[in-house]
């Protein structure tokens, strides 16, 4: 038996995925983002990149996700706002479906 039937892996969650997404949704609806490409591709693409500039943040049980709603307010959350920020630029630059 492996690991994926063995436990429940459900409960390993990456915080920083939902910080990352919550992030780039606000940013993409200010007016300096009005004419970046929003779709699928450019989306995902913005969302990897910062992804992969942030430390992630896993947790396992409740008490990390109240402990990860702390982040918000954190040198964490502002780590966040500056990937997500540059991600979008970068991908704005160099969109994927223009290749």
């Amino acid at each position: 038996m492996g690991f994926r039937e063995e436990y429940e892996l459900d409960f390993l969650e990456n915080e920083a995925e939902s910080l990352v997404f919550e992030e780039l949704e606000r940013q993409l609806a200010e007016d300096w983002a009005a004419d970046i490409c929003k779709c699928q591709d450019c989306v995902l693409d913005m969302a990897a990149l910062a992804l992969n500039s942030v430390k992630p943040f896993y947790r396992v049980s409740l008490l990390g996700k109240v402990y990860a709603g702390s982040l918000n307010e954190s040198a964490y959350a502002e780590e966040v706002k500056k990937a997500v920020n540059d991600s979008i630029v970068k991908i704005s630059v160099n969109p994927a479906h223009g290749i």
